[in-house]
């Protein structure tokens, strides 16, 4: 039987704060996280490599013959063929960057340094910095929309709603949407199950509502946005990704973002996601203690259980650690 692991390498932590509480697979990326993209694309369910303190949550699991997977790795048709190929004791590479390997158990990929190695010379998608996550959000967005609707019907939308390119829009059941106005000329929307959109929503693809989200009435989204499951949202959204049960319910702009678990903002809260003079914005890495650079565009990256008060002001390329409490003085 043949196991399939995915591999927090060193590299983990400069996706700070989003691995400090879970395993790099466990991000999420487009519509799915990175694991379920595998376990979509392998048909089969993964186990973790991963830190002491994350493992037992997140186990490991050997059989007879085992992939072990660099979790930051986005699947991919070709990445998937060159896998198959390796032999046990075979490992594949892109230049430097350690990919897979394939052998018989975790002592045996302890000592991987030794193995046969191969080339990948495809393109491919790493996640090595958290900003990884929005810069590659609209095309990861469309793929997973592709694999979550082939073969599959959309919920019929009703009268209410102002609908372009109805043909790109895919309604799961359960969802409720009446009296909004969707845009899917720029990219595909996806409304999961038992969502609800509420009135005055004004929203444009590419975007994906998660499954029991909520967007209250009035929510602007510009689309290249992902709301994961169980959140809340209002207000004005570009570009960002909310991970999941997390809340930002009232006005106030979310750009270049990326939102942890379980966190809350405020009423009025926004972010900047520019600077002044339109330079590259510079971003603290945890691990590295030096600021790296981001691009032109780059909001807040917000760990796990963090909050900010009504009226936050939040700076651009601002990074906070997990269970944060941010307020204005």
């Amino acid at each position: 039987m043949t196991s399939y692991i995915l591999c927090d390498t060193d590299s983990r932590h400069l996706l700070f704060p989003f691995a400090l509480t879970r395993p790099v697979a466990d991000c999420r990326a487009g519509i799915f996280t990175i694991r379920e993209k595998w376990e979509h694309a392998l048909r089969q369910t993964t186990s973790t490599l991963t830190e002491n303190y994350l493992s037992e949550k997140f186990p490991l699991e050997e059989n007879e013959d085992n992939y072990f997977i660099n979790s930051a790795l986005i699947p991919n048709k070709d990445l998937l063929d060159s896998l198959h190929q390796l032999k046990k004791e075979e490992s594949l590479f892109s230049e430097n960057t350690w990919l897979a390997s394939r052998c018989d158990n975790l002592y045996s990929f302890r000592k991987s340094s030794g193995f046969r190695k191969y080339e990948y010379k495809n393109p491919f998608i790493l996640i090595q910095y958290p900003w990884d996550f929005i810069r590659f959000n609209e095309q990861l967005l469309c793929e997973d929309f592709s694999l979550i609707t082939k073969n599959r019907t959309s919920f019929k939308i009703n009268s209410s709603n102002h609908i372009f390119n109805p043909e790109n829009i895919f309604i799961e059941e359960g969802a409720e949407l009446n009296g909004v106005t969707i845009n899917a000329f720029k990219g595909p929307v996806y409304i999961g199950k038992d969502a609800v959109i509420m009135e005055g929503a004004l929203i444009r693809g590419p975007l994906a509502v998660c499954e029991k989200s909520v967007l209250k009435m009035g929510t602007k989204i510009y689309g290249t946005t992902t709301i994961g499951p169980h959140s809340v949202v209002g207000g004005e959204i570009k570009n960002s990704i909310i991970s999941g049960f997390s809340n930002k319910a009232h006005d106030g702009y979310l750009g270049d973002a990326v939102i942890g678990e379980w966190c809350n903002l405020g009423a009025g809260t926004s972010c900047s996601n520019v600077k002044n003079n339109a330079g590259s914005v510079k971003v603290w890495n945890e691990r590295e203690k030096r600021f790296l650079e981001a691009g032109k565009k780059c909001g807040v990256m917000m760990g796990d259980y963090s909050r900010t008060s009504i009226h936050a002001m939040i700076n651009t390329g601002t990074v906070t650690g997990i269970s944060c409490n941010i307020f204005c003085a």
